[in-house]
Formats: structure tokens, sequence, C-alpha cells
């Protein structure tokens, strides 16, 4: 048995910016990570680093230009090691409907409960960075 995390949610922008933004380092730089590096093309290497503690690796298992963008983890926790998590793009009328999932967690554990609860903050962080253009900086993110 495994346990995933889904969250949907409505960008008023296009699916290519939403697209960039969830693929491309400058971007997840400025909603996510600390640094983060890697090319959005099948099975290449990311690195998301957030700490010298927290210095994740991830390669793509899906991608397709402003539809979809999914990352399997390499390097990272216990935790984390076994999932996959990405972004499913569908185009709305001057919108973007975003459907995250991060799956196959081993357990729906205390790490598994705050990542759910992270993400959702931090898919919020995306949006207002896409529609507003708000930058948090890193430390001050949750």
């Amino acid at each position: 048995m495994s346990f995933s995390i889904f969250h949907n949610l409505v960008i008023n922008t296009s699916p290519e910016d939403v697209f960039h933004a969830v693929s491309q380092p400058k971007h997840l730089d400025n909603w996510w990570t600390l640094k983060s590096s890697g090319k959005p093309e099948q099975g290449t290497e990311y690195n998301l680093n957030f700490t010298d503690q927290y210095n994740w690796f991830c390669k793509v298992s899906k991608v397709a230009p402003n539809k979809s963008f999914h990352l399997k983890m390499t390097i990272s926790d216990e935790d984390w090691n076994p999932t996959t998590f990405g972004f499913d793009l569908e185009e709305e009328t001057g919108s973007t409907l975003v459907k995250f999932s991060h799956i196959n967690w081993r357990e729906a554990n205390h790490e598994f409960k705050h990542s759910s609860f992270c993400w959702a903050i931090l898919l919020k962080g995306l949006k207002d960075y896409l529609e507003k253009g708000t930058v948090i900086p890193f430390e001050d993110r949750s």
C-alpha cells in the first residue's frame, strides 16, 4: 500500500507560464528551492537544494511541455526517496488548472502529513508568484 498527496488549484496565467515556473530552476528558486539546477527533459537530473542538510536530487520521470512535469526522487530523506511529485496542467479560459500530485509514500506518517501541508502553502506561493510577481525570500518560506 502507498499513500498520495493531491492538490488542485487554478492559476490565472497560461499553461506555458506555469510549466516554466515548475520546471525551470530560475523560477523554482523564486517560490520553492534555495537554489536548483536541471533541465526539463526526460531522464535528466535535478538538484533541489534547500540547505546543506537538504540537498536533494531527482530525475525527470515525465515531461510534456506546457502540459506535464514530474520528478522522481533519487537522493533525499528516507520518506521522500520512493516518491514522485508532479504537475499536470489543463488550459482553461484565461487560466490553468494545476493538478499536483506527490505519490508513492510508504506510510501516512508525520512527514507525509507535514509535506501535504507544506505543499499547500508552497502551491499558494506558486500562485502568488505567477499572478502577482510575489517572491518570498527563502528564509521566510514555511
